[in-house]
C-alpha cells in the first residue's frame, strides 16, 4: 500500500513549488530544516490523499516518517491524526506513545503544529501532563515546540495553566521558532481571557524576547502594543 501512496505523491509533485518550499522551510546547510526534501504538494492535496490510506499500519507509518521527503512525513501524521480520532482509549495510548517515540522525524514546524495538539494535547487533556515539562526542557527544538503546541488543545477548552507554566519554562529560549510558538499560544489565551494574558505579561513582559512579546500582543490596540514594546 505504501507503494501506491508513493505513486500518488509522485503524480502530484510540482518541481517549481518544491523549490519554493525548500527555501520557505529553511532546508539549507545550517538551517533548521537542513536536508529536508520537498515534492511540492500543497496541504489540501495531502489531506485528500491521506483519506485513502487510513489502513496503513503504524509500522508502515514509521517507514514514511523515516524518509527525508517532507510530504511523506506530513501525510503519515495526517493519517496518524485520523487514526487517533477514530480509536478507542487503548489504541489512542498506542498512537500517543508511537508519536513520542518518533519525534526525531517530526522535525519541522508544520509537522509539529498540524499534529501535536490533535494527538499529544487530546490524549493528555484528562491525564498527567508531566511529559510536556520534560519535552519543554529537551535539547531538541521540535520536542520543545511539541510541548507548547500540545497545550493548544487545553487552551481551546479554557484550560490555561499548563500553557502558562510551559511558557515560563521557555521564556528564555533562544530559538525564534519557540519564541513565536509561545507568543502564539499566549495570544490564543488572550482571545479567550484577556485578563489572564495581561497578568502573565505584567509579571514577565520585561524578560520576554521581543519576538515572543510581539506575537503575544499582536491583537492589542496599537497604542497598547507600543507601550509594551517601549518599556
Amino acid at each position: 500500500m505504501i507503494k501506491n501512496l508513493e505513486n500518488e505523491l509522485l503524480k502530484k509533485a510540482d518541481k517549481k513549488r518544491a523549490e519554493n518550499l525548500q527555501r520557505f522551510f529553511k532546508t539549507g546547510k545550517g538551517e533548521y530544516g537542513e536536508g529536508d526534501i520537498f515534492l511540492g504538494i500543497c496541504v489540501p492535496e495531502l489531506r485528500e490523499i491521506s483519506k485513502r490510506f487510513l489502513e496503513l499500519t503504524l509500522n508502515e507509518l514509521r517507514e514514511l516518517l523515516n524518509t527525508k521527503i517532507h510530504e511523506k512525513r506530513l501525510i503519515a501524521l495526517f493519517i496518524l491524526v485520523k487514526k487517533f480520532e477514530k480509536a478507542g482509549e487503548e489504541e489512542r495510548e498506542e498512537i500517543f506513545n508511537f508519536y513520542l517515540n518518533n519525534t526525531k522525524n517530526i522535525n519541522n514546524w508544520d509537522l509539529v503544529d498540524l499534529s501535536a495538539p490533535k494527538i499529544v494535547g487530546k490524549f493528555l487533556f484528562d491525564k498527567d501532563r508531566s511529559i510536556l515539562y520534560k519535552l519543554s526542557k529537551s535539547g531538541n527544538l521540535w520536542e520543545r515546540r511539541i510541548a507548547v503546541l500540545s497545550s493548544f488543545e487545553f487552551i481551546r477548552l479554557a484550560d490555561f495553566e499548563d500553557c502558562l507554566k510551559i511558557s515560563k519554562v521557555l521564556i528564555s529560549d533562544k530559538h525564534d521558532l519557540i519564541q513565536k510558538a509561545v507568543g502564539w499560544m499566549l495570544r490564543e489565551i488572550g482571545k479567550r481571557d484577556i485578563s489572564v494574558l495581561k497578568e502573565f505579561l505584567r509579571e514577565n513582559y520585561k524578560i520576554m524576547p521581543r519576538t515572543m512579546l510581539r506575537y503575544s500582543i499582536e491583537k492589542f490596540p496599537e497604542e497598547e502594543r507600543k507601550n509594551y514594546l517601549k518599556k
